[in-house]
């Protein structure tokens, strides 16, 4: 066990935390005289990426110190924090649990396997599935879930899905450094809350935090105060595409010509909204000129391959991957 709590603190500690800001040049920010600088948190590991790392971090410090012997978590079947949890524990020996949402998955393993590389992926990583029904697992957050859930997994420390808690925005608080002080606005892609948190949280006192969320709905503003107290922040609903993981042609275009111009690979689900969004809200005037803005790369991009299995049933151009 102290092996194993040592090599969870070597991990989180000797990999490479400082992450790049990249320059974008286009004509628009010319045109407009604004600065985009985007984050590469992507390029802090090649599975654990991104946000991912920066949530995992702490929890998975404290699983070890608390004794238990395993992580268990919950997510979608193309869910980014799947992929990184399974990661994470095959690098660090420690079992991991993904309760999945969509019992039909389970009914012929090998079919949705080969039909879904998050999943494979998660297993080849040691990850054990459990595949309950979508009403069970809208009930993964109360009280009674969880006693049960506890009970039958007592060994296993739990993560929420998407990673998001108190330890996950502590890892996030960590995302911005010194020099970051010099830009304007901070702009993150949102999906449970935590890591537009954490930046928040971090911010410096003359910065602008906007968020772009990947998904409908209102509710994230409650659930970002819940770890903030400051109002430096402002969620923007205009680029979700018509809800979580939904994406069109207009959107793959730009993610497959941002790539080829400013070789910055973007995921559909995620960071691809928000730069979609910086962009048209730079045409539209929103930013006065000389902004500086610091856009960030929450990675995600294990999940093209699946998005892309969806296009080619939709005959829609794919994205391209990067090699």
């Amino acid at each position: 066990m102290q092996l194993i709590r040592v090599l969870t603190m070597h991990f989180f500690s000797s990999e490479e935390l400082y992450s790049k800001n990249q320059p974008v040049r286009h004509p628009i920010l010319d045109r407009f005289g604004i600065v985009l600088d985007i984050k590469r948190e992507d390029q802090l590991h090649k599975d654990v990426s991104g946000n991912k790392f920066r949530k995992l971090k702490y929890n998975f410090i404290e699983a070890q110190q608390l004794g238990y012997t395993s992580v268990l978590t919950f997510g979608g079947a193309f869910s980014n924090h799947i992929a990184a949890t399974a990661a994470a524990g095959k690098i660090l020996n420690i079992p991991t649990i993904g309760i999945i949402r969509g019992e039909e998955l389970g009914v012929d393993l090998v079919k949705t396997l080969k039909e879904n590389d998050t999943l494979r992926f998660a297993l080849s990583c040691g990850m054990q599935f459990r595949f309950i029904t979508r009403e069970a697992y809208r009930q993964k957050s109360t009280s009674t879930f969880l006693k049960q859930l506890q009970k039958e997994y007592k060994d296993s420390y739990i993560v929420p899905e998407g990673g998001t808690n108190e330890l996950a925005i502590k890892g996030c608080e960590e995302i911005l450094e010194a020099s970051d002080a010099s830009y304007d606005v901070l702009c993150c892609a949102v999906g449970t809350g935590g890591t537009i948190s954490g930046i928040i949280n971090s911010s410096f006192e003359h910065q602008k935090v906007l968020g772009f969320p990947a998904l409908k709905g209102d509710f994230l503003t409650s659930e970002i105060k819940k770890y903030t107290s400051r109002t430096n922040w402002k969620l923007i609903h205009d680029y979700h595409f018509g809800g979580y993981g939904k994406i069109n042609s207009e959107l793959i275009e730009f993610i497959n010509t941002f790539n080829n111009e400013q070789y910055i690979p973007l995921d559909p689900v995620y960071t691809s909204k928000m730069i979609f969004g910086i962009f048209d809200r730079i045409e539209k005037g929103f930013f006065t000129k000389n902004t500086r803005i610091l856009a960030i790369h929450t990675g995600g991009l294990q999940g093209i391959a699946g998005m892309n299995k969806k296009l080619m049933k939709k005959k829609l151009p794919l994205i391209a991957i990067n090699d």
